[in-house]
Order: C-alpha cells, then sequence, then structure tokens
C-alpha cells in the first residue's frame, strides 16, 4: 500500500447538489442546516432530501443541539464530513481530475 489516494468516481456523490454539499463540508468542521442551505441556494426539503442519502450512505454525520440563545424546543442542526465521506470525496474528485485532464488511471 503506498498511501497514495486512488481515484474512484463515486455515482452518489456526483449528483450535482451532493457534489456541492461535500466541497462545502470538506472546508469546514461542520455546517449549520441553515448556512448550509443558504450557501446552496435550495430549501429545506431539497437539503434534507439530499443530507439523508449522504447519512445512509455514512458520508456524513448529523447532530441536533439546543440553542442557548433561543427559548423554544428547537434545535441547531449540525453536518459534519464524516472521516470515510472526506475519503470517499478527495477520490471522487481525483477521478474527475484524470477525466478533466485526459489522463488514465494507473
Amino acid at each position: 500500500m503506498t498511501g497514495r489516494l486512488e481515484p474512484v468516481f463515486n455515482e452518489l456523490v456526483h449528483a450535482p447538489l451532493r457534489l456541492r454539499i461535500c466541497g462545502l463540508l470538506k472546508s469546514a468542521d461542520e455546517l449549520d442546516f441553515s448556512v448550509l442551505r443558504d450557501a446552496l441556494g435550495i430549501d429545506d426539503a431539497k437539503l434534507s432530501k439530499n443530507l439523508k442519502v449522504l447519512t445512509e450512505a455514512d458520508l456524513i454525520t448529523v447532530r441536533k443541539e439546543r440553542s442557548a440563545a433561543r427559548n423554544d424546543a428547537r434545535r441547531i442542526t449540525w453536518i459534519t464530513l464524516s472521516a470515510k465521506g472526506r475519503m470517499t470525496f478527495d477520490a471522487h474528485v481525483a477521478a474527475l481530475t484524470l477525466i478533466a485532464t485526459g489522463t488514465s488511471a494507473r
């Protein structure tokens, strides 16, 4: 084993919204649901649907916590790219790079 990342195209990650979600999460420790939704310019239902797919594949983790700034029962939803998600995303980006440059996998 060389420690080199093996490029692997991933259909699940490749869907445009899921690719953007993973890209945004890659650059942050975790993001609030509303921040992610607003950055993507989509509605809650569309984001929730895509997060569910990524969660079921163990590519992200979702954590809910009470907000000290709120007096109601609503909670903040935090989303994190899992270790598996980071590896999968990086391998997918590596595969896209090969495709974009016309380079074959070795």
